[in-house]
């Protein structure tokens, strides 16, 4: 499963965003995603990635969260 397929997948199951509406150039706030649904993302992330988030900042389209994502792997 890609990093973008796993981030799909938690939107979808925690928030009932439709995992087709979860492109790299889709903007948390054109999905709906406010901040308390992002820090639940994250943490729901960083359990399926097994992963650490730290303190991510700036980041507005699913693309920049894919990257960082990659980037901590």
């Amino acid at each position: 499963m890609t990093t973008l397929e796993t981030v799909a997948s938690v939107l979808s199951d925690n928030l009932d965003i439709d995992a087709d509406s979860v492109t790299e150039d889709a903007t948390f706030e054109s999905l709906g995603v406010d901040s308390l649904d992002m820090v639940e993302l994250i943490c729901d992330l960083e359990e399926r990635c097994d992963i650490e988030f730290g303190e991510p900042e700036g980041l507005s389209t699913v693309g920049q969260l894919v990257s960082y994502i990659d980037s901590l792997k």
